[in-house]
């Protein structure tokens, strides 16, 4: 990691930034991302691995576009609804985020291999399939808010602790562009004597109010090929380019009462103080995808694929700062920037798939995936625990998805899923739950596919750290999101 501050600045974001921003939190939001879809396969719960035949393969089994006879185009742009209910110190409150955005975009290029007149078509090497697409894996974009009256504590403890921990002689201020020397600046800790130690100069009960805004999220570009084999055997592989975007903007504001010491005397004097803290990040990688279908009767569809790790090469740039006003005196502020360059390994993946087909009328598809979290791996150029706390805090999670397509008529189709994304912490956390249901048309060259999903899981956050006193807001998210597939065989 690029260091251009003090080590002793950097363990203070290392420490500031446990609930907000840590490094190994950011290795587990940047690996909970899953493969890009069509409404089509959106609709099944993207349960797809063995489905094939589907441009959703490009970014997902390539070996699925073995399986076309003809080329193909379509593209797919997604509404993304949040809804975050939280309950905080008793206080229950809720904000909501909607955006637009290209969820897919996807070409195959079909090509027959054994085409010499008179010969067999259905045995040996047949076609040789390339994909190029574009898909989008994870969604960023959500509000946060959260506020009650907390009569227990302040985040002007906090910054003591920091000064504390830090070990700050009681003859020295805190250092200069730190956070506890931000606080001690602004008048919200000071060094008592009596107890050699810095303490909050906040009293009595505080009115807290959080705000965090998140955007961005990460995309997939792929390159894929797919063949088939005797109408049995179908293999792709791809190459994806992956890049990401995290923003995130939080403000912890609290008003109350502050004891100073002015003119040799304590003076109660109101306040209201901002803590922000500011992240942006984003970053490039790649990967490989390795497949497999086999259809050992014309009914039956197994699908493998091995997803390696994606190698990320990542820029961060996170700042915090405090802002604070004392009755009616002009408000003082204050903030440092921090940036980093690091290398993430997310882990690899697993996946196995069975697709059952009822001849026209339908099929049935279900999918497992294996993923082992505590073995993403950050990689800096300096001395840093974040790994061991991967390794001490994230476990393997199994995966699934299922899903079914029904045709209604000659040209209309129904399709419903469920997903299931298994909770990745070893302590706290939740699973993630995803609903979705579709209808598509098909008519001549062209088809038109909607889908609906409705995501539902469950986390905490924590605003400051203080130890077992620390306040913990829970939240309740859901999002809902709307998927439009457009067509074109050629």
């Amino acid at each position: 990691m690029k260091i251009k501050y003090l080590l002793s600045a950097l363990a203070t974001v290392a420490f500031a930034q446990n609930s907000f921003a840590q490094y190994a939190q950011d290795a587990l939001r940047f690996s909970t991302f899953q493969p890009g879809a069509t409404a089509r396969i959106r609709g099944i719960g993207n349960a797809g691995t063995a489905v094939g035949g589907d441009l959703s393969s490009i970014g997902n089994n390539p070996a699925g576009l073995g399986f076309f006879t003809r080329s193909e185009f379509s593209f797919t742009p997604e509404y993304n609804g949040s809804n975050v209910k939280s309950s905080y110190l008793g206080n229950n409150m809720s904000d909501k985020r909607s955006a637009v955005n290209l969820s897919n975009a996807s070409i195959v290029f079909h090509s027959r291999v054994n085409s010499a007149r008179g010969a067999d078509k259905s045995k040996g090497l047949l076609s040789f399939n390339f994909g190029v697409g574009y898909n989008r894996t994870n969604n960023f974009y959500e509000n946060i808010t959260y506020g009650g009256q907390n009569g227990g504590n302040s985040v002007a403890n906090y910054y003591a602790n920091l000064a504390n921990a830090n070990s700050v002689p009681k003859e020295e201020l805190p250092q200069e562009g730190t956070l506890q020397g931000i606080a001690y600046d602004q008048r919200l800790i000071d060094l008592y004597n009596s107890s050699n130690s810095y303490q909050s100069n906040v009293r009595g009960s505080v009115a807290q109010l959080s705000n965090t805004m998140r955007t961005g999220g990460q995309s997939e570009f792929n390159l894929a090929f797919g063949l088939n084999s005797s109408n049995k055997v179908y293999i792709g592989g791809s190459v994806g380019i992956s890049s990401l975007r995290y923003n995130s903007i939080n403000t912890f504001t609290e008003t109350g009462t502050a004891s100073l010491f002015e003119n040799g005397n304590d003076v109660n004097r109101n306040f209201t103080s901002d803590f922000i803290r500011d992240q942006s990040t984003s970053g490039s990688g790649i990967n490989v995808k390795l497949g497999m279908i086999l259809r050992p009767v014309e009914s039956l569809r197994i699908g493998a694929l091995f997803t390696s790790p994606t190698w990320y090469n990542i820029d961060d740039s996170y700042s915090e700062g405090i802002s604070t006003q004392f009755d009616n005196i002009r408000p003082v502020s204050d903030r440092q920037n921090y940036d980093f360059s690091y290398n993430l390994r997310t882990p690899l993946k697993l996946a196995g798939g069975l697709a059952y087909f009822f001849g026209k009328y339908g099929f049935i598809s279900g999918d497992v995936e294996y993923v082992d979290y505590s073995s993403a791996k950050l990689s800096f150029n300096g001395d840093r625990d974040d790994n061991t706390e991967i390794r001490r805090d994230y476990k393997s999670v199994v995966n699934s998805r299922v899903g079914a397509e029904a045709r209604l008529a000659d040209s209309f189709f129904l399709r419903g899923g469920y997903g299931f994304m298994g909770n990745p912490l070893k302590n706290g956390g939740a699973d993630m739950n995803t609903v979705s249901g579709g209808l598509g048309y098909r008519f001549q060259n062209y088809s038109l596919d909607a889908t609906y999903t409705h995501v539902k899981t469950s986390g905490t956050v924590r605003p400051y750290d203080i130890g077992p006193a620390t306040p913990i807001a829970n939240l309740n998210n859901r999002f809902s999101n709307v998927y439009l597939t457009l067509g074109v065989r050629f």
